[in-house]
């Protein structure tokens, strides 16, 4: 008998026998992990790397570890964190660290000559150059600032660009690309989600390139290039030692120097890129190689035979490659160095002369005084350094293991789902096409006719306007309520309404 909704009755269906593998001789491909050898359900063996169940850390997110220096001067900052103190007093994310010591020489500074001028001689000098001085000063941080926050927005656009891309690919690969009988069937559902992997694969291997990280042993890529023949991949398994070099932490005095922002700790970030010994070649483009030729083999088969699919997969495969070099354009192309020069200097400058222009009216206070002034010059001058590059891994750039865990994550999205036919969701019991003016279902309005469907049409956006009507009295306090609306059993609210 059929259901209330018209269709078929619901029919048990009896739990499918647990299925086992057994490590057949000479399969070398597998790792013991990978292959149920004793016989238990496979679905023990098959459950996703970052479910709750194998007790494994997704590799796109940041480890949660005891408090510690990284957890305020290192980054990118976690978006999914709140924090509850006001915005003046929180750390994590401050320029603060990185101003101590600059700060700290300021204050001997202006301290050394405040004590001449108190003591020893009147050195104190016209206030005139506070004028000129200062609008060439915020000219030149105003230039910085702007310019450094330009490159971070469009960063971040690229990196916007790349998942709404990954998203298009991923939905023309999965829904559009249509599946074989047979065998060839399974091959082809097993070959899309390799594809749906690569797209991740780009995400990921983006992220380090622009990290200058060039091999393929880190955590969030290493399971998804290995079937790969790429220039990275090679030079990973010749040279594991080098390649693994790079990712050790350094010392306590170096991450002490790196988080004071003093400049000769700072470790040269293309460091990996000139000690290799073997070509690492490009990653990301050569991933886009193998989603262009899969597209083409789904061009042939004709599992993909719609023209205008196939225009969408080559021109989103297209928009992922201007991804890759609009990112390296911003990387490789900083603000040129004489500009940054002389910025710096004029700001120095500035910041030294300050002092002696206040010691006749301010006294003692010129220490302070000029302490304050140098916190608000310098932090912007420092921001505006740190933005510049916004792929890097300080706490104010952009958080790509965020944006290659929610590529990941819509991947899964759309495969999570056969591609839907009309009938299983436009002929549902529970679709109120004309909700809210009726709350009636598909099945309903199917059995009235064609007028009568054209005229509640026309009702519902009459009684919208005259929805939005009564609400706005309702703010207004023209209209109120006795008691609050509540939603009744049919879906529809209620409430009493009287004038006021």
């Amino acid at each position: 008998m059929g259901g209330e909704d018209g269709g078929p009755a619901a029919t048990a269906v009896s739990e499918p026998a647990p299925i086992t593998v057994t490590t057949q001789q000479g399969d070398t491909g597998h790792k013991p992990a990978d292959i149920n050898t004793k016989g238990a359900p496979i679905m023990d063996d098959i459950a996703s790397p970052t479910s709750p169940r194998l007790n494994t850390p997704n590799p796109f997110s940041r480890k949660n570890t005891s408090l510690d220096l990284d957890d305020y001067f290192t980054g990118p900052r976690d978006i999914q964190k709140h924090s509850k103190w006001p915005i003046f007093m929180q750390m994590h994310g401050s320029i603060l660290p990185k101003m101590i010591l600059p700060l700290l020489f300021i204050a001997g500074w202006t301290g050394l000559f405040t004590a001449i001028h108190m003591k020893v001689t009147k050195i104190g000098i016209s206030s005139i150059l506070l004028t000129v001085l200062g609008f060439v000063v915020g000219l030149g941080l105003s230039f910085r600032s702007s310019t450094a926050y330009e490159r971070y927005a469009e960063g971040r656009r690229y990196w916007a660009q790349l998942i709404l891309t990954s998203q298009n690919l991923g939905r023309v690969y999965w829904v559009h690309a249509s599946e074989r009988e047979g065998d060839l069937g399974k091959k082809d559902l097993l070959a899309k989600l390799t594809a749906l992997n690569l797209i991740v694969t780009f995400a990921a291997a983006l992220k380090h390139k622009l990290r200058f990280e060039p091999y393929t042993c880190y955590d969030d890529i290493s399971h998804l290039v290995a079937h790969l023949d790429t220039f990275a991949l090679a030079a990973t398994r010749d040279e594991p030692e080098l390649a693994h070099r790079h990712q050790a932490k350094p010392g306590f005095f170096k991450s002490v120097g790196e988080y004071l922002g003093v400049s000769f700790a700072e470790s040269n970030p293309r460091k990996a890129l000139k000690k290799a010994t073997r070509p690492l070649g490009n990653l990301p483009l050569e991933v886009l190689s193998y989603l262009a030729g899969f597209t083409d083999e789904l061009v042939q088969n004709g599992q993909l035979s719609i023209p205008m699919q196939q225009t969408l997969a080559y021109n989103n495969i297209t928009a992922l490659n201007d991804v890759l070099t609009g990112t390296d354009r911003v990387l490789n192309t900083p603000l040129p160095i004489a500009y940054s020069i002389a910025i710096a200097q004029i700001t120095w400058v500035y910041i030294l002369l300050l002092p002696f222009q206040l010691l006749t009216q301010l006294e003692w206070i010129t220490i302070p005084a000029v302490v304050a002034a140098a916190y608000i010059i310098l932090g912007i001058l420092f921001i505006g350094r740190e933005i510049e590059n916004p792929f890097g891994q300080d706490v104010n750039d952009l958080p790509l293991e965020s944006y290659c865990a929610q590529v990941a994550s819509d991947m899964d999205v759309i495969a999570s789902h056969r591609k839907r036919k009309n009938v299983e969701w436009v002929e549902s019991i529970d679709n109120r096409v004309l909700w809210p003016l009726s709350n009636s279902g598909w099945h309903v309005w199917m059995h009235r006719g064609e007028d009568k469907i054209r005229e509640a049409v026309v009702h519902k956006v009459e009684n919208n306007f005259e929805t939005k009507k009564v609400e706005q009295q309702i703010a207004d306090g023209d209209i109120k309520l006795s008691k609050k609306p509540t939603l009744n059993t049919k879906g529809s609210v209620e409430s009493k309404v009287g004038e006021v």
